[in-house]
């Protein structure tokens, strides 16, 4: 696939992609849309999670409804039962809201249509343009016929009152699932295979979340979508790629139904991210085989999980802005994704210490019962966030890779002889050894401070060579769980159709690391909460496990930015 070209950063100039430049374009002519408010709507199907490709969607229809002046609609997709459930509603509803979108009272369910599609269907019917096909699915697969072959259907002439009385003892339930369809009457040898009489209804006995059993044939959603759009009135029907063969469809629907207005249907390039699968049925089978903790695990592209794992509405936002609007389709990196959440974060994320990995460090000339305190920014980003306190004594936690007892050359940390080392905020100290346990292994660091260097900053102006560390007061330090994450696959493109994606899993995409070490203000944290682990990376505070007494924070991303701009 093409790489997907950025759209201009905040700041820059901004260039109109080209649903506007149709948009503007349909405006200046008046015609269908005269005097009508440009009308988007978002719909999406109740049987899974949002996840990042519908992001773009989202900023899409919502995004343009804005900039014009118009509405958005909420359009529950519910036309095929399999699948759909309430709590999948009441999360699309929740992602969206947390996004920074509104539908206001426009918030609909294809299901509430199905008496009009009904009607329609009868309709088309009766003016020759619709048939009842009972092929069965074999049969209809084996005369569909290929580019230089029609397709065929010994049903096609059957007469307009026949196909009237089935079409309604089919709603009636007297037949079997699968017995019969209802097609329309278009083009068999077309050379769009949408065209070659599609179905539009077919027979299925299954419980609607929503209907009940009031139901027992549904239609299709090329059949469907077209008449919800021209019921609530939209202008401009914005859809994914896959669709644009079926525009000719959507247009034949609209146009040979008793409708209220005539939409106009444009389609865009899908969002396409390495390491990820965008798929709601892979998506579901991750969950149902308990590959990963649920619809909000933390390493999955949902909504919920990206929320979970600290990604902000704004990261979000700004990442669907930027790689702009396409008709190519194009995968965009990962790492971009986190480039946007590093950039928001690092302006708005306080900044803490955190050890996830402790070793005590006592600074042996340090007085035996003292304890003194520093003054330290939340954000130097933003001056209006203040200050907090933090603690220091003679014993505190460092990070075990912050000691080597045998360094490497060049080691600029602590270790036996080595540099004098910063400990950030506080004082110089210098290592004068460890302790060991009766394996061998160090379990203490031991140190000595200069006291005339508070602030780190040593009293005669000399050069520190050594590295800044951080570090928190063992006499205050709170314990806590952090879960470092990594990518869910190890392939750049496990959603590829040659590739069986579980396969593809990284055994090592979630590390828990406990008892680790934290400032003692955070034990006070409340979800949503993100932090900049000093030295480590951005931390957010999980917002389904962490509980007072037990902090579970998880890594949003790393501090260092591996997108290559």
């Amino acid at each position: 696939m093409a790489e997907e070209k950025l759209a201009p950063a905040a700041g820059e100039a901004e260039s109109k992609n080209f649903i506007h430049q149709f948009i503007d374009e349909d405006i200046a002519e008046g015609g269908r849309f005269q005097a009508m408010a440009v009308h988007t709507r978002f719909p999406p199907e109740p049987n899974g999670y949002l996840h990042i490709g519908h992001c773009k969607a989202l900023c899409i229809d919502f995004g343009t409804a804005e900039k014009y002046g118009g509405l958005c609609n909420l359009r529950m997709d519910d036309t095929n039962p399999t699948k759909e459930d309430v709590e999948y509603v009441e999360a699309i509803q929740e992602d969206i809201h947390w996004l920074g979108f509104d539908w206001g009272d426009r918030f609909f369910y294809a299901s509430d249509y199905f008496d009009k599609m009904y009607e329609c269907a009868e309709s088309l019917i009766k003016k020759g343009l619709a048939y009842v096909c009972q092929l069965t699915p074999e049969e209809f697969k084996e005369y569909r016929g290929d580019v230089n072959t029609p397709a065929k259907s010994p049903y096609r002439d059957r007469p307009a009152e026949e196909s009237l009385d089935l079409f309604r003892r089919m709603k009636a339930g007297e037949f079997p699932n699968g017995a019969m369809t209802l097609r329309a009457k278009i083009d068999l040898a077309s050379g769009n295979f949408n065209m070659r009489d599609p179905v539009l209804y077919r027979i299925n006995h299954m419980h609607h979340h929503r209907q009940g059993d009031k139901w027992c044939i549904y239609p299709m959603y090329d059949f469907a979508h077209p008449i919800e759009d021209a019921l609530e009135h939209i202008t401009h029907s914005l859809c994914s790629l896959e669709f644009e063969d079926h525009r000719p469809l959507y247009d034949w629907v609209v146009n040979n139904c008793e409708l209220p207005s005539r939409p106009r249907q444009i389609e865009f390039a899908r969002l396409g991210i390495n390491y990820t699968v965008m798929s709601k049925r892979k998506l579901r089978l991750l969950v149902e085989e308990g590959k990963v903790s649920g619809w909000d695990d933390p390493r999955m592209p949902t909504l919920s999980g990206l929320r979970r794992r600290g990604y902000t509405p704004a990261s979000i936002r700004s990442f669907c802005e930027r790689i702009g609007v396409a008709k190519a389709s194009s995968t965009v990196e990962f790492a971009f994704l986190e480039h946007c959440l590093r950039e928001d974060l690092n302006e708005t994320a306080r900044r803490v210490m955190a050890v996830i990995r402790p070793i005590k460090l006592t600074i042996v000339n340090y007085p035996e019962g003292q304890s003194e305190t520093f003054e330290v920014e939340n954000n130097p980003n933003r001056p209006e966030d203040g200050t907090r306190t933090i603690t220091f004594s003679r014993t505190l936690y460092v990070e075990a890779d912050d000691f080597l007892e045998d360094p490497v050359p060049k080691y600029k940390r602590l270790c036996p002889c080595g540099p004098e080392c910063r400990l950030k905020g506080a004082y110089l100290i210098r290592c004068a050894g460890c302790k060991k346990d009766e394996n061998g292994n160090i379990v203490e660091i031991l140190a000595e401070y200069d006291p005339e260097s508070r602030g780190g900053n040593p009293a005669d102006g000399r050069k520190v060579k050594g590295a800044t560390i951080h570090w928190v007061d063992a006499a205050t330090a709170v314990d806590a769980e952090c879960r470092l994450y990594d990518n869910l696959f190890t392939d750049p493109a496990p959603d590829a159709a040659d590739k069986d994606f579980l396969t593809c899993m990284n055994p090592g995409s979630l590390e828990v690391v406990t008892g680790c070490k934290v400032e003692a203000g955070l034990a006070d944290a409340v979800a949503p909460a993100n932090f900049q682990f000093m030295r480590l990376g951005y931390f957010c505070l999980d917002n389904k496990d962490s509980k007072p007494g037990h902090l579970v924070f998880n890594r949003s991303v790393g501090l260092k930015d591996s997108f290559k701009k």
